[in-house]
């Protein structure tokens, strides 16, 4: 079961996140970045999710550099608002607490950074920019427009081939610029297809990404 939990960032910024520990034997840790939507509820039930698989798993509110306790509905204003939220974050500050996150997990053995939508883009820099042992990415939504970063640890990125984020000829380009990192396209899938609480989410998609990116972790990091 999730925990809400405060971290110390570098620059003495203290920020709250969802931690949840596994209950048997620990494999490593992993960072999840929230999309636009901000530290909701469901991103503790991700952090257990991750939990059952064996890592130690902690997701930082990035908003909290706007104000504490920041989360946006799904709704139109609520995408607008979280829009709004992230373009608003300081890029260099979002690696700041990514980092004091994984510090806090580098006891544990490995640590994977992952993140859904505006998250997987600092998910995707953040594999460039920080130290982290593997990526899992889900539909990261600037990842197109940030091909000058290339990931330095072992990634898999997921992403639906209806995606109305991410067309088919960007992920191409994605492919193209990146030769070993892990795609998987999952058929009929739209962006979100991960999160139960979204109309986007894709009853197939959803677990046989999990599977694939378990399965990764199992390969690479051994």
């Amino acid at each position: 079961m999730s925990t809400e939990i405060k971290i110390n960032a570098s620059d003495g910024h203290v920020f709250d996140a969802w931690r949840s520990d596994p209950s048997g034997t620990v494999k490593g840790g992993v960072v999840i970045l929230h999309a636009i939507t901000g530290r909701i509820p469901h991103l503790a039930d991700v952090c257990d999710q991750w939990a059952s698989e064996g890592y130690v798993a902690v997701a930082p509110s990035l908003f909290d550099r706007i104000g504490p306790n920041i989360t946006n509905s799904y709704e139109p204003e609520g995408v607008e608002a979280g829009i709004a939220h992230f373009t608003s974050l300081d890029g260099d500050k979002i690696l700041i607490d990514t980092d004091a996150c994984a510090d806090t997990l580098r006891s544990y053995g490995p640590v994977v950074i992952s993140g859904f939508c505006t998250g997987g883009t600092w998910a995707w820099v953040s594999s460039d920019k920080l130290k982290f042992d593997a990526m899992v990415n889900y539909y990261g939504s600037h990842v197109p427009a940030r091909l000058e970063y290339k990931p330095k640890c072992p990634s898999v990125i997921h992403y639906g081939d209806i995606d109305h984020c991410v067309s088919m000829e960007e992920i191409e380009a994605i492919r193209a610029a990146n030769p070993e990192l892990r795609i998987h396209v999952h058929p009929g899938a739209k962006h979100a297809f991960f999160n139960p609480e979204q109309k986007s989410f894709h009853p197939e998609a959803a677990p046989n990404s999990w599977a694939q990116s378990m399965a990764f972790l199992d390969e690479v990091l051994g």
